[in-house]
């Protein structure tokens, strides 16, 4: 584990600082965590009410992915962080998966380090090697993140739960909130023949109602790319989001199938900055 990356991390059960031990990282009051030969750290506390992506997802992921579907996004989150990170602190992405995404804002911040935080040690696994100025923590995005407070210059979600009280928590004075959404026509040819779940029409609103108090909307973009699929990658594109918790994997390479080829389908998502409210300070 990175040092620049483990002075920020805090024991899950005690809120203490943490250090390096072999093999592991351990609080001044005896609670130690397991550092995998992989690279990251597992911080959850206790037992978690689920295990994340699993191999499977993660590796579909990755594909899809590192095919550059999703570079728009990429290069739109790299604008973002260079305009909007805090003079100072991590780059925290939650519900990092593979981090993709972090990497490409790394890359746009060549003097900053991240840290990926994931349910899924499959997720985590990953995300340990994909960048040299990253680190990787197991943990549960909707509990208190083992992380200390105000260390965050910007705090990236893509796609993943927001924990709202813990964004504000852990961003630094003049940091930043850069959240991912899809809108409504995301991936919309793949949603009925393929029985994907849909996006929430009122998903707008209810992010807004969820920020409000604690954001403030600083900026807000959105994208709208058409993607050219071969079915390989148009099952890993299925594969990879919620839809593949409930659909059986026969089931949806048999309907990916049918499809013909290549396959056209929009990508559509708003890439939103917030601030943290003058009323939440």
């Amino acid at each position: 584990m990175l040092p620049e990356i483990l002075r920020h991390l805090r024991c899950p059960v005690c809120r203490a600082p943490l250090t390096a031990v072999p093999g592991a990282v351990r609080c001044p009051a005896g609670h130690a965590f397991d550092l995998a030969r992989q690279g990251y750290v597992n911080l959850l506390r206790g037992r978690s009410p689920g295990t994340g992506d699993d191999a499977d997802m993660v590796a579909a992921r990755e594909a899809f992915l590192g095919a550059g579907h999703f570079a728009p996004l990429g290069a739109a989150l790299a604008r973002a962080a260079q305009a909007h990170a805090g003079p100072d602190g991590i780059v925290l992405e939650v519900g990092a998966g593979t981090g993709h995404h972090l990497r490409s804002v790394l890359e746009a911040l060549p003097d900053r380090f991240g840290l990926a935080l994931d349910l899924s040690r499959h997720a985590a696994r990953r995300a340990a090697r994909a960048h040299p100025r990253l680190g990787a923590v197991v943990a549960d995005a909707w509990e208190p993140l083992p992380i200390a407070d105000a260390c965050a210059a910007l705090v990236l979600d893509v796609f993943a739960p927001r924990n709202v009280a813990e964004f504000r928590r852990v961003l630094a004075p003049g940091g930043a909130l850069l959240l991912v959404t899809p809108a409504p026509a995301h991936l919309a040819e793949l949603r009925k023949p393929l029985g994907l779940l849909e996006v929430d029409p009122d998903k707008a609103r209810r992010v807004s109602e969820a920020l409000e108090g604690r954001f403030a909307l600083a900026a807000s973009e959105s994208l709208e790319w058409t993607l050219s699929l071969p079915r390989t990658d148009v099952l890993a594109a299925a594969r990879m989001g919620p839809s593949a918790h409930h659909t059986a994997l026969d089931v949806l390479a048999a309907r990916v199938a049918g499809l013909d080829e290549p396959v056209r389908v929009s990508a559509a998502v708003q890439v939103q900055v917030y601030r943290p409210a003058a009323s939440a300070a």
